[in-house]
């Protein structure tokens, strides 16, 4: 594999490489996505997803192992990058001198099966809170995600916060989560979870059956539209004077009731 080597900060590629790190915009358009960190590029090597281009110093090539030959032997394109310019390309404090542009998979159509139990994101706009709910539902063995506006979820935040769960889970997305909710009410009870104690106790509620579950917005929770779709209403029961919690750390507790 012969290695082209990049100097300067305003190279082209460098500037494409953080346009699609910095807007959403320029991913959708592309169709192209980027990540950071050995472990991370691998990931996506190792999935399968079609790896377009390797950035990595010459520190992260002397270390970089086993892995990072796989990595470099799927990209169509590998770079040598100077530590300036690797500094350019991160998004963290201490760059670990690996990046890579990806292509996008393909979205997958959305097919449930009764006894699946999902869980529905609506307008979730911090993308640590996106990665931190998707590497927790991976963990615990949810069929997927979906997604209803908010973040792009190839936000690099987002992607590195998920530890490469959201290229491993199935990830599916609708422009209009109440039609979805009322489409799939004959395949899957159908539940949002709400702040109110007048909702049913998460943890008395049959999910054996299977389900979607609702999390809304870290600010204004689940919309009114969404809520009427929803067959029924779920809370965490909470004590001392808390009025909510996190999205990622109610995410976390409704995904265990979820699987118990």
């Amino acid at each position: 594999m012969k290695f082209q080597t990049i100097e300067s900060r305003q190279n082209e590629r460098v500037r494409a490489f953080c346009r699609l790190r910095d807007t959403a915009a320029e991913r959708k358009k592309t169709g192209l996505f980027v990540l950071e960190g050995l472990r991370l590029c691998a990931d996506c090597a190792e999935s399968g997803i079609p790896v377009e281009a390797v950035f990595c110093t010459e520190a992260a090539k002397a270390k970089g192992g086993a892995r990072l030959g796989t990595l470099l032997a799927g990209a169509k394109a590998v770079f040598t990058v100077s530590e300036p310019v690797a500094e350019r390309l991160s998004d963290t404090v201490t760059p670990q001198g690996v990046f890579c542009i990806a292509k996008q998979p393909p979205a997958a159509g959305f097919a449930p099966k009764r006894g699946e139990r999902w869980l529905a994101l609506e307008r979730i706009q911090n993308p640590q809170n996106l990665g931190a709910v998707s590497r927790t539902a991976e963990a615990l063995g949810i069929s997927g995600l979906l997604v209803a506006g908010g973040c792009d979820r190839f936000n690099p935040k987002a992607l590195r916060a998920s530890m490469g769960s959201l290229l491993r889970l199935p990830v599916l997305e609708t422009e209009n989560l109440a039609e979805t909710l009322t489409a799939l009410g004959g395949i899957l009870p159908t539940f949002a979870s709400v702040p109110d104690a007048a909702a049913t106790p998460v943890r008395d509620v049959d999910f054996s059956g299977g389900a979607v579950l609702v999390v809304g917005n870290e600010g204004n929770g689940v919309s009114d539209a969404v809520l009427e779709a929803a067959a029924a209403r779920v809370t965490i029961p909470m004590r001392g004077r808390a009025e909510s919690l996190n999205a990622a750390a109610a995410a976390a507790i409704l995904m265990w009731e979820m699987m118990q």
